[in-house]
């Protein structure tokens, strides 16, 4: 990302092998058979489908089935892509979390982290989470305690393995050297976009 030349290049599809098309197949894509995935991650995991489609696995529980409420996937999710400046993830999210509903006062207001004093106290302790986990590897008690008021066990499970999720993913996209696509109108950390423009909502991949 920002600084980061590309390590390894989206794969072309010409030169795709046929296990590759099982990564591509995975999000349900109009024109995969065609011209392979539209996105420059799916085409830089495809150098590597089996373990692609084992993360793709993991991450359509995280991203799709997972029991966590989706404000605080996305809150988290926003979260650890500022504190670990993960532009690719970045940029998307902040249209998933637009199209939540969430107003760009409010992810504005993430970057600035929980203590951020317009925040309820599930929110904040949903980005208190973030910050512990990613800073320290361990929640805090009192952290731990008030996520409970609001979560099950399943959830608060979810929410770690989310968050985990999302720094595995970051590294290897950061130093990979993955680029947005040439289409996207990036979305800078000050949720100001290259043309401009002000962010627009987004769908993810499974949603129409």
């Amino acid at each position: 990302m920002t600084g980061t030349t590309t390590r390894i290049a989206p794969l072309q599809k010409k030169d795709a092998p046929a296990e590759a098309h099982k990564v591509f197949d995975f999000w349900g894509e109009q024109e995969r058979w065609e011209n392979g995935s539209a996105t420059h991650i799916s085409m830089t995991l495809a150098h590597h489908p089996d373990l692609a489609l084992a993360y793709y696995n993991f991450g359509k529980h995280v991203m799709v089935n997972s029991t966590l409420p989706l404000r605080p996937r996305e809150l988290l999710t926003l979260r650890a892509s500022y504190l670990l400046k993960g532009d690719y993830e970045w940029h998307y999210h902040v249209g998933y979390a637009l199209n939540l509903g969430m107003s760009l006062e409010e992810i504005a207001a993430i970057c600035t982290g929980p203590d951020a004093p317009s925040w309820n106290e599930e929110d904040r302790a949903v980005l208190r989470a973030t910050d512990e986990f990613i800073n320290g590897a361990r929640l805090s008690d009192e952290t731990w305690a008030t996520l409970g008021k609001y979560f099950s066990q399943k959830q608060m499970m979810d929410l770690l393995f989310t968050i985990g999720n999302y720094v595995m993913l970051t590294g290897a996209l950061n130093s990979f050297g993955v680029q947005l696509e040439k289409h996207a109108d990036k979305i800078g950390y000050d949720l100001k976009t290259a043309s401009g423009k002000t962010p627009a909502p987004a769908l993810k991949p499974n949603e129409k």
